[in-house]
């Protein structure tokens, strides 16, 4: 598929090289026959996952310092946004265990925790999955009631997490508890769990998109995990959980945005060959005018993200920005793979053709990582409303 409508002005040579690099590497190793059939399957993309270990893109986020390669909050967002563009669970694949649980370990966690399992991360041996959401405790993330109780020098949990990502191949679980469960989220903490421990159960969950990614149930009885597992300080993992989920927002906004310009390119590859009464589709205004709309929310995502991203590297905290990229991207992802259904026709209904993918792939980026109303909630607060 061209890539000429990709724009990459303010790049590095170095991100441009990330860029095509990551591209031509999925390209190779997960073409779209092979993402038809993992869909089809519900099969996590081992192959592709271990093919970006080990071409160091694991490495990327972490600090020298800890063995990573150091790169930049803009490299990161280049690479999220060119994995999201050849196909959105591979994206998630890397985003759950390198950001939404990795992170967790790389900023708060301990030395021993570090030193344990960075490494694994890095070279892809080590897969983690991000447990938060409850069956009564979703966007009120406060509200959670897995209960982590101190017996010596262990804590048992007891609970349930929904809606898991990657759970159901992951290694471990990073897991938010309470261990003050009259604290509020004054009361949380995070803990390592091995997903084999005694007493952890998994149920894999149907989804309408991101099939090879998964949601999973876990259920936690009388787990015991040792104190040393304890990432960051006891009661005080609210704070943690918020750094961590601010870049996450970010990560989201970046796959939205790589989402959303792979569903440009493709309806376009499909509109120009396609002739109703004697002419190419997009010679049509009506057609015409849904590509002017699809490539503004396309390049409108991709602006604000970047934005984001050089705003942390700035060193300035985009508190009320990054919600708002999280916003535009996602919903933006949803409206433009629409209208590439509309553009498409019929076709885009059959399963033989990826658009039916883009659509049902997109919708869940305005519930996951926080939903959209939350993120509007949070705006609202920032602006003293």
């Amino acid at each position: 598929m061209a890539r000429h409508d990709w724009n990459t002005f303010g790049f590095t040579d170095q991100q441009r090289l990330i860029r095509d690099s990551v591209l031509d590497l999925l390209e190779q190793v997960l073409p779209a026959r092979k993402i038809r059939e993992l869909d089809r399957a519900g099969e996590f993309p081992f192959e592709a996952y271990q093919a970006l270990a080990e071409a160091g893109w694991m490495a990327l986020p972490f600090a020298e310092t800890k063995g990573g390669v150091g790169g930049s909050y803009k490299d990161l967002t280049v690479l999220v946004e060119a994995m999201a563009y050849h196909y959105a669970s591979i994206a998630t694949a890397y985003l759950t265990t390198v950001i939404y649980a990795g992170q967790h370990i790389a900023l708060h966690g301990s030395e021993y925790l570090q030193k344990t399992y960075l490494p694994g991360i890095m070279d892809g041996s080590t897969r983690m999955a991000f447990a938060l959401t409850e069956p009564d405790a979703g966007s009120d993330a406060a509200a959670i009631a897995t209960r982590a109780a101190r017996r010596g020098d262990s804590y048992i949990v007891n609970g349930q997490k929904l809606y898991i990502t990657c759970a159901h191949v992951a290694h471990y679980l990073v897991t938010v508890v309470k261990t003050d469960p009259l604290a509020g989220n004054r009361g949380m903490s995070i803990l390592l769990i091995p997903a084999d421990a005694k007493g952890v159960s998994i149920r894999t969950l149907d989804m309408l998109g991101r099939r090879t990614t998964r949601a999973n149930e876990v259920f936690f009885d009388n787990v015991e995990v040792p104190i040393e597992n304890l990432i960051g300080n006891e009661n005080e993992g609210w704070r943690g959980l918020m750094k961590c989920l601010s870049l996450e927002r970010l990560c989201l906004a970046a796959a939205g945005a790589g989402n959303t310009q792979h569903v440009v390119d493709y309806a376009k590859d499909y509109a120009v060959n396609r002739k109703q009464f004697g002419q190419p589709i997009t010679r049509f205004q009506a057609v015409a005018h849904k590509f002017s709309d699809m490539r503004i929310m396309a390049e409108v995502s991709r602006l604000l993200t970047y934005r984001v991203a050089e705003m942390l590297d700035a060193g300035v905290e985009p508190r009320i920005e990054t919600n708002i990229a999280k916003i535009v991207s996602t919903e933006n992802d949803c409206r433009v793979a629409d209208l590439g259904m509309q553009v498409m026709g019929g076709a885009s209904y059959m399963m033989e053709h990826d658009m039916q993918r883009f659509f049902r792939d997109s919708r869940i980026g305005t519930i996951g990582g926080g939903s959209n109303e939350i993120q509007r909630n949070i705006i609202a607060q920032i602006m003293g409303l």
